[in-house]
């Protein structure tokens, strides 16, 4: 099937985020495009300051890449439904719930938002969501089921997560029941990391103040480790996902005591 621009520039950005860089030949063929349209889509990504234009092609930003929120979210779609739905059901009623930013959790808030069990009484809401992730903020806030109460921080514009000392001065004075936490990696060396210094120093307050951290991320993110770190695996209890682990990947979060849940496909 033909894809449309939109879809093309998608491909486009994640073929550099894999590799780095690509020349208008590499988008040609992968695309299955003229290298007149290859040409456009990369003037259109680099007008977009997206990504740096060269000679014969582009290429990433820095060797932190990472793509903007909005072209991820058709990544792995149906491992993240699949995900949000298995966070919701481990979500108890009436609980107050800390959420990061990325597409995942998003998924989660919006599960929560859908939920029959999460249903509103005699005025309560059916769960307290607390984050410093405006787009969660945004979509939650309509849901009558769904108390929102956002962090203070500054926003980046790659994720629309608040970060900055004013994160942790919010939650000083809060308990949460559970944090649900996206990440970019997952390790039994290095733990929950994330590619942003900031938001890692967010998520890791987020924890900080939760009873229970669960970690929501597809296979992809297991057994890679990123730039930040949120914390060791010894402060996740449980690790939500949509494979199971390899056997020698499995015997490490079972040491760390990390309890590993492997969501239903969708269907």
């Amino acid at each position: 099937m033909r894809m449309n621009q939109q879809q093309r520039l998608n491909r486009v950005l994640e073929l550099i985020s894999e590799r780095g860089n690509v020349s208008i030949a590499d988008v040609s063929e992968t695309l299955a495009v003229s290298t007149a349209t290859a040409r456009r889509d990369l003037n259109t990504l680099a007008d977009q300051r997206l990504v740096t234009r060269t000679h014969g092609g582009a290429s990433a930003l820095g060797s932190g890449y990472e793509l903007p929120l909005q072209y991820k979210i058709a990544r792995q779609a149906d491992a993240k439904l699949a995900i949000a739905r298995a966070v919701e059901a481990l979500i108890d009623p009436g609980s107050t719930v800390g959420m990061n930013g990325g597409t995942t959790v998003t998924e989660v808030a919006r599960a929560l938002g859908r939920s029959e069990r999460m249903r509103s009484i005699a005025g309560e809401p059916g769960v307290t969501i607390v984050t410093n992730a405006l787009n969660i903020a945004f979509e939650s806030s309509v849901r009558e089921n769904i108390k929102i109460v956002v962090t203070g921080g500054v926003p980046r514009r790659q994720s629309y997560e608040l970060i900055g000392p004013l994160v942790s001065a919010s939650l000083r004075d809060f308990s949460l029941d559970v944090a649900v936490l996206g990440v970019d990696g997952l390790t039994a060396e290095f733990g929950a990391t994330t590619l942003h210094e900031g938001e890692a120093d967010a998520s890791r307050h987020i924890a900080a103040v939760a009873r229970r951290v669960v970690v929501a991320a597809d296979q992809t993110k297991i057994g890679r480790s990123t730039f930040a770190r949120i914390g060791s695996l010894e402060t996740v209890d449980v690790l939500v996902t949509d494979a199971p682990l390899p056997a020698r990947v499995a015997a490490q979060f079972d040491k760390a005591s990390v309890d590993v849940v492997v969501a239903p496909p969708v269907r």
